[in-house]
């Protein structure tokens, strides 16, 4: 299987790949045809596992390579990473600020973005779809990254990867289209919705890997740039999210073991 998707174009195995993590947010929003209600506790669990991914991929899987492939060069190694870094906060900051969105969990009062009337249901979407953009980007970034030639890089490396966004993106499908459903939206409509929020990832996974295919240079500044992004949202949305119930000390441990996990994936197939 490694072998047939090495012999393909890096921007097509980075669209396959995105079209997993996408399937695998599907996943979690069909679970609404198999029942009404996840408890709290296990969905607050499953988010702060989730972060944990986010977290230990942003270092092991980004960060971390960034600074490797800098090193030897005329500028400090740790300049292209701060650099990546602190552009990808600040895109995904300028994209909070504008684009309305409404984190899970949160009253409508507290709406992001310019003031729009919209329906609570589509802002909770787009919250969901900007999260996603930096998750698709990493993954394209990797595939990218084996056809430039960076040494550490690897089809399994960027397989893993992912592994990894698909796995924390299961409890995401889940988090948009259960509330829907216990709304009295239909289950059809409530998996569709939910489902819809992942389909950025598959065109940011093309737009990532071509980025650092056809400019080369700009390797290290975007791998940084994701794991900036991927911050950004763990902190901004993905750990109060899961804090927002009164189940901290399980979506803490929830954080935990998902860092652990990636970072065991990373290592392991590195």
């Amino acid at each position: 299987m490694i072998d047939y998707i090495s012999g393909l174009h890096p921007v097509f195995q980075a669209l396959l790949a995105g079209t997993f993590t996408y399937f695998v947010t599907a996943l979690g929003a069909a679970t609404v045809f198999l029942t009404k209600k996840v408890g709290q506790k296990l969905l607050d669990t499953m988010l702060g596992f989730a972060a944990g991914v986010m977290i230990s991929a942003s270092f092991w899987s980004l960060l971390l390579p960034a600074i490797e492939l800098s090193t030897g060069g005329r500028l400090p190694k740790w300049f292209p990473a701060m650099v990546g870094f602190l552009s990808g906060s600040i895109f995904l900051r300028l994209a909070d600020k504008i684009l309305p969105h409404l984190h899970l969990n949160f009253p409508e009062s507290q709406v992001e973005g310019i003031k729009v009337n919209w329906r609570a249901t589509t802002l909770m979407i787009l919250a969901i779809t900007l999260h996603n953009i930096p998750e698709g980007l990493a993954v394209g970034i990797a595939f990218g990254a084996v056809a430039a030639g960076y040494p550490a890089a690897s089809i399994m490396v960027a397989v893993t990867l992912a592994l990894g966004i698909g796995l924390q993106n299961f409890p995401e499908g889940i988090a948009v289209s259960m509330p829907l459903r216990r709304a009295g939206f239909s289950k059809f409509k409530s998996f569709f919705l939910g489902q819809l929020s992942g389909l950025v990832e598959p065109l940011a996974a093309m737009i990532g890997a071509a980025t650092v295919m056809y400019m080369r240079k700009l390797l290290p500044y975007a791998l940084a740039f994701a794991a900036g992004a991927m911050i950004f949202v763990v902190v901004e949305e993905a750990i109060p999210e899961s804090q927002q119930g009164k189940n901290t000390d399980m979506a803490t441990m929830g954080t935990i073991l998902g860092f652990i996990v990636m970072m065991i994936l990373d290592v392991a197939f590195s």
